[in-house]
């Protein structure tokens, strides 16, 4: 089976299952909630839907650590409600892909359990085993979520490798038994008739063939991108997906243009498509996440013209603002209060209008914010919790009230709140109690006020995934930066033989100036964040005003 690459002009709709819809009282979502908005999701006119783990998993980092690759975890529902789903959205011609985390399981994975403490388990090499180095831990490499990556196993004396929590135990893919688990059960999925996969941090997956001590601290830069990673990926294509026709995008940690340029060659070997997150990075400041600092303007359009530019013809990414691990993009990039329909708008087209695949994460369609908690007993992210007991009990380095400044900004419970469907208690998401507090904005940013305003956010990415299906320079022209040095213009130029369009916004509350060359046959705009543009001549010479986005097809 051939894959058709629909995804190319394709729009992909992420769901963060426990916060999504709540079919009963639980306080958490589950597949009968988002079998019951698959009619929304119809309505907005996007093509597949990716859904983060739903697999058994006691939850320590909300599914991404699996115990059972091959259930669903009873909190989501059953089986037989995951082939419900999978018919009714079908029957509306959207496709489910699966999120796959293959770079480690949890601990209370049957291999885990069976090789911990006993040497002579048959999967004890389907983990990394190392002995104490001078009575500690093998090397001083960091945990992502922080301490040391390495946790002793008390009784054979040996550490094992958890890249993540300690309950997250980094699978050995030297092992070709370890290789052939992951095949088994992608191809499980696959024949239940899942459209494709993304699979989490990908590129971490090989390791070095010595462990030794990072001079930061950190460890990343040994495991990054390892030296059989695209071996492994092609292995896993040639024997999965290409049977199946999957679409496949990956994850992809600290990576580096060079190799996403190989995960996602053209050939197809090896992925569709990938993730990356350098952008994402533009508010780090000195390069650290948990710090509060303003985004830098110039890095953030620097980055995407790097990747844009030079994925263009080699390979392809996924092009994204939100998703469960970052926080709301209107609260980060845009403007929360005065500006937020008009700054979610902007940043929607942004993105959209580049070549790649777009990701809508739940509730950015219609300018979901970040909560703004006031206190860390509302925080419920592992990471969160973990870094505001370092930085606040253990090292002392910030304030209580300076570590929730960062958190409000950084942590990746901004994105995980309840999606706000209605006005109603807990915002029609449960009849229960949440699992997580719910933004006090719900009343007036909702699913259903935005259903019934036809100027809402809602539509404005429902007209912008009809317009990527429609015309064609924004699947397949070059990326060219109009104006990389302006300090409050994003303005870049998408070009092919045919057709120019140029994408212009401004990022800030104040009013700018910019003059465009738009010489061409037929110069119209195609896409507008204030409704008394669209229907007008566009002028080279025009003021944009707060986050204001005009999006001009110019026919040679």
């Amino acid at each position: 089976m051939i894959n058709s690459e629909w995804w190319r002009t394709a729009t992909i709709y992420q769901i963060y299952p426990k916060s999504f819809c709540d079919s009963g009282n639980k306080g958490t979502g589950d597949i009968q909630g988002i079998i019951s908005k698959l009619d929304y999701l119809k309505k907005l006119g996007v093509d597949a839907l990716w859904l983060t783990p739903i697999y058994q998993s006691p939850m320590i980092d909300n599914g991404y650590d699996i115990a059972d690759y091959y259930s669903i975890n009873p909190d989501f529902g059953t089986m037989a409600d995951f082939d419900e789903l999978l018919e009714e959205a079908k029957s509306r011609n959207i496709r489910i892909i699966m999120d796959i985390v293959v770079n480690h399981t949890s601990t209370e994975h049957h291999w885990f359990k069976s090789a911990l403490g006993n040497k002579g388990s048959e999967y004890r090499d389907y983990y990394i085993w190392k002995d104490p180095v001078d009575g500690k831990a093998p090397t001083n490499w960091q945990s992502k979520f922080g301490g040391n990556a390495w946790a002793l196993d008390e009784v054979t004396n040996q550490y094992y490798l958890h890249l993540f929590a300690k309950e997250q135990a980094d699978l050995n893919w030297e092992n070709s038994k370890v290789r052939k688990e992951v095949k088994d059960i992608i191809s499980f999925w696959a024949e239940k008739g899942i459209d494709g996969f993304r699979l989490d941090v990908i590129n971490l997956i090989s390791k070095p063939n010595e462990f030794i001590n990072d001079e930061s601290g950190d460890g990343r830069r040994f495991y990054t991108d390892g030296p059989k990673a695209h071996q492994y990926l092609q292995e896993i294509s040639e024997a999965v997906f290409q049977k199946y026709g999957s679409v496949t995008v990956g994850e992809m940690s600290s990576t580096t243009l060079d190799h996403c340029q190989k995960y996602s060659a053209q050939d197809g070997k090896e992925l569709s498509m990938v993730f990356n997150f350098h952008h994402l990075k533009a508010d780090y400041k000195n390069g650290e996440k948990w710090t509060k600092a303003p985004f830098d303007f110039l890095s953030l359009k620097s980055i995407f013209n790097h990747w844009q530019t030079g994925l263009n013809g080699k390979g392809w990414g996924a092009l994204f603002w939100c998703n469960h691990d970052q926080p709301r993009v209107v609260s980060r990039l845009g403007n929360d209060e005065e500006y937020r329909e008009l700054s979610a708008k902007m940043l929607a087209s942004s993105v959209h209008m580049m070549q790649g695949t777009p990701y809508i994460y739940q509730g950015e369609e219609i300018g979901m914010t970040n909560p703004h908690y006031t206190s860390i007993d509302q925080y419920r992210d592992l990471e969160s919790t973990n870094m505001f007991d370092i930085m606040v009990n253990q090292e002392k380095s910030v304030s209580e009230s300076e570590m929730l400044d960062i958190l409000d900004q950084k942590s990746r419970d901004n994105s995980r709140t309840p999606m706000q469907w209605n006005g109603n208690d807990n915002a029609g998401f449960t009849l229960g109690t949440p699992w997580l507090s719910i933004a006090n904005n719900y009343q007036d940013v909702n699913a259903e006020n935005a259903v019934n305003d036809k100027n809402s956010v809602f539509y404005f990415y429902q007209k912008i995934i009809q317009l990527r299906k429609e015309i064609e320079v924004i699947t397949s022209g070059d990326y060219y930066d109009l104006m990389p040095e302006h300090k409050a213009l994003f303005c870049y130029q998408r070009e092919s033989s045919t057709h120019r369009l140029i994408a212009v916004h401004n990022f800030y509350a104040n009013e700018e100036f910019v003059s465009l060359d738009l010489k061409g046959e037929d110069v119209r705009y195609i896409l507008a964040n204030y409704g008394d543009v669209e229907f007008t001549q566009p002028q080279e010479g025009m003021i944009l005003r707060p986050y204001e986005c005009r999006v001009i097809l110019i026919q040679k």
